[in-house]
């Protein structure tokens, strides 16, 4: 073993047994980004989590594939000791629908202004099946990949209003600098069977999302069977920067 690889291991051993044991009386809270964001749009959530004593890991969603991102979620899964609630936004909704099949440490699902979509059906799919998403008008010229594949961004100078319109100018503009794309492969992905049918499920979105319809998103958590609802008024669908106490909320509520 190098010497890199055991310093790498040694850190990554201190970091979860300081982390998990020292709070284990709490599940684990397990957040899961979408597309045209990072792992920084939890830090509003994050905050609020830690400080009631919930451990937390934030992970990063590649955007490549549900099939390996969801894969790279459930590694993540297995990692970690007692049990998790597996949070999803936007995209992140699929990944954490499939991520959480097979794993029994997973209590609950959460899923924030995010896809849950039943077994054959795709994101692409679903965002068309009611009115109101803009989210095609807002989308920047796709990004050719070396693999024949293509990246997705939404349009720096659309980004405010179309995803965030509810965050402040400033930090809007950040986000979309550091937004990350998702690829059309993913978007057109059919879901395999949810764990959304097992597992006891939470949803929270706003009614001015521009990327999914409320009307879509209400469809979802109605045919998820839903233990709570909420929906806020006039939040956008960055609703993890703009409502960050809404969301922990409902995540401490899934909690328990």
């Amino acid at each position: 073993m190098t010497k890199l690889t055991a310093t790498t291991v040694a850190l990554a051993a201190a970091l979860f047994s300081s982390g998990a044991a020292a709070q284990s009386d709490k599940p684990t809270i397990l957040l899961v980004h979408g597309a045209f964001a990072d792992s920084s749009s939890w830090n509003g959530v994050i905050n609020i989590l830690q400080k009631d004593g919930y451990p937390v890991v934030a992970t990063a969603n590649p955007l490549r594939s549900v099939s390996k991102d969801a894969a790279d979620v459930a590694s993540v899964v297995s990692s970690i000791d007692g049990p998790v609630v597996l949070v999803g936004h936007s995209y992140g909704g699929q990944v954490i629908s499939k991520a959480a099949v097979g794993h029994d440490n997973v209590k609950s699902l959460v899923f924030v202004a995010a896809f849950a979509p039943e077994k054959g059906e795709t994101i692409l799919e679903l965002s068309g099946k009611f009115p109101g998403g803009t989210l095609g008008e807002a989308l920047a010229a796709p990004v050719t990949l070396a693999d024949g594949n293509v990246d997705l961004y939404i349009d720096q100078q659309k980004f405010h209003g179309q995803f965030a319109q509810d965050v402040p100018v400033e930090l809007a503009a950040s986000m979309a600098a550091g937004q990350r794309p998702i690829t059309e492969a993913a978007l057109t992905e059919k879901a395999d069977e949810p764990a959304w049918k097992t597992l006891p499920s939470y949803f929270i979105y706003g009614d001015g999302d521009k990327n999914i319809p409320a009307a879509a998103l209400g469809f979802m958590a109605e045919r998820a069977g839903s233990k709570r609802t909420v929906v806020i008024a006039g939040a956008s669908h960055a609703i993890t920067v703009s409502q960050p106490e809404a969301v922990a909320e409902l995540i401490k509520d899934a909690a328990k």
